[in-house]
């Protein structure tokens, strides 16, 4: 048992979840980061973390973890912050059903059933901080990105409600909505193109002109305009998680505010144009 304030952070691998365990344990967090693969754990212990494995599509792997937890806190936690994640792009006409499932899974319903094992533990101890990392595509919509559009929608719906029903209970609720961040997001994104779409689907399809000059810039890492380190986002994180009274969202990057504005003052379809021009001008 520690005196230490500690929160468990999902998708710690690489990108900002690896940023949020190092720099939160500097500022004297006690830190659970958690990676689905293997590897990525035992890198992360041989760096002095108390690190567990955690798939989101694997219920047990998240008891175990969460058990694992709180074993070492005497039951207690003080902050979840849900940030593992992927991106499928992808038409939304060329998307296998079973690959949007497998999108929801990972991107919505493991962090659902996480968050609802924690959710007691912080009522019984009357506080706690709860963090989603959303995205600037949990406010607009761009084409090419249906699924991870799908599942950010919901998370902030999602979020959104659990907010309101928490109240008074001492639990706070944000969430974050980063915009084009430097990690490997994109290049695992041209990965799980060719694992749920494929190249013959890609060949075959009316956009596939479009994908191959889209596959090619996300092969790259994708577009680095605006686009700012991991420790942006952790600067949102630790006020979500210290300040006496969190946001109900952050923005991050400067996309994230241009859109959030857009959306609230411009009807529909000059969105649209906007995102459209936005789209190609990333090709």
């Amino acid at each position: 048992m520690t005196d230490k304030r500690s929160i468990l952070i999902t998708g710690c691998s690489t990108g900002i979840g690896y940023a949020a365990a190092h720099i939160l344990k500097d500022r004297g967090w006690q830190v659970f980061p958690t990676c689905r693969k293997p590897e990525d754990v035992t890198r992360l212990r041989d760096e002095g973390f108390d690190a567990f494995q955690l798939d989101y599509c694997d219920s047990e792997s998240i008891q175990c973890a969460l058990e694992s937890v709180l074993a070492i806190t005497d039951g207690r936690l003080d902050a979840l912050y849900n940030n593992g994640a992927y991106g499928l792009p992808g038409a939304v006409e060329d998307l296998p059903v079973e690959a949007l499932r497998r999108q929801f899974e990972t991107n919505l319903f493991g962090w659902h059933d996480l968050t609802r094992r924690i959710i007691p533990i912080m009522r019984k101890q009357g506080h706690g901080r709860i963090v989603q990392c959303s995205s600037i595509l949990g406010l607009v919509a761009m084409d090419y990105r249906g699924a991870y559009n799908a599942t950010k929608f919901a998370l902030e719906g999602l979020t959104d409600t659990m907010r309101l029903e928490l109240y008074g209970s001492g639990i706070q609720v944000s969430l974050i909505e980063p915009g084009p961040i430097q990690s490997e997001f994109s290049k695992t994104a041209v990965k799980m193109f060719y694992e749920e779409i494929g190249e013959d689907a890609k060949n075959k399809s009316h956009f596939r002109e479009s994908y191959t000059r889209r596959l090619s810039m996300l092969s790259k890492g994708g577009t680095t305009k605006f686009k700012l380190p991991p420790d942006a986002v952790v600067k949102k994180l630790i006020h979500a998680i210290e300040a006496p009274t969190d946001k109900a969202r952050y923005y991050v990057t400067v996309p994230t505010y241009i859109m959030g504005a857009l959306r609230r003052i411009l009807p529909t379809f000059m969105v649209d144009m906007i995102l459209r021009r936005s789209a190609k001008s990333e090709e």
